[in-house]
């Protein structure tokens, strides 16, 4: 019970941005395309935490890594709440503009949201005794699928200079959580290719 204060300050990251989005737009279209943006960006943390927690817990084992992978399910829970503000805030913005995404947006997003809705319905431990394996599948291509659009979108802003700086700061997370999983598999595998 106590570890669902990730999922309150999943809540309460996306209802400030969105609010700060809504407050900072010189307009109320310009105000929901900033709380999209916003929204989404205060997201991003909760999932780069989920993202690592077993590569930190791997890396560097300790109480504090410890809790983190403990509570992991949680973090993502938060991450999903957050995101679900998010794709109120970008809906009503695309409804209020009229811009329309790219098909391959919409696929690659569309995509991304079925795994995340799948994966909160199935952050049980009775889902994952009844899943089995299937459950192991999900979860892993879920996040990694998540972590690639984010990863994906900031890296696409470096190429435009308004948007450089946090297409380098996300993108550059993004990569660094990929180092952290990658550094861990490393890690995990060594002591046994040693022992033959």
């Amino acid at each position: 019970m106590k570890q669902r204060w990730q999922v309150l300050l999943g809540i309460s990251l996306g209802l400030v941005a969105l609010a700060a989005g809504l407050l900072a737009g010189r307009s109320t279209t310009e105000g929901w395309q900033l709380a999209a943006r916003w929204t989404a960006r205060a997201g991003f943390p909760l999932l780069i935490l989920t993202y690592s927690a077993s590569s930190l817990a791997r890396l560097w084992p300790g109480p504090e890594t410890r809790a983190l992978l403990r509570e992991r399910r949680y973090w993502g829970l938060g991450f999903a709440a957050c995101h679900m503000i998010h794709l109120a805030a970008l809906i009503t913005f695309l409804r209020l503009s009229g811009t329309q995404r790219p098909l391959p947006t919409l696929l690659g997003g569309g995509l991304a949201y079925l795994l995340l809705i799948a994966m909160t319905l199935t952050s049980t431990d009775a889902a994952m005794r009844r899943l089995g394996r299937w459950w192991k599948r999900l979860h892993t291509f879920g996040i990694h699928w998540l972590w690639f659009i984010f990863a994906f979108s900031y890296v696409g802003r470096i190429a435009r200079p308004e948007t450089r700086m946090t297409g380098l700061i996300g993108g550059g997370i993004a990569i660094a959580a990929l180092g952290l999983r990658i550094a861990a598999r490393v890690k995990t595998r060594r002591p046994a290719a040693l022992s033959r």
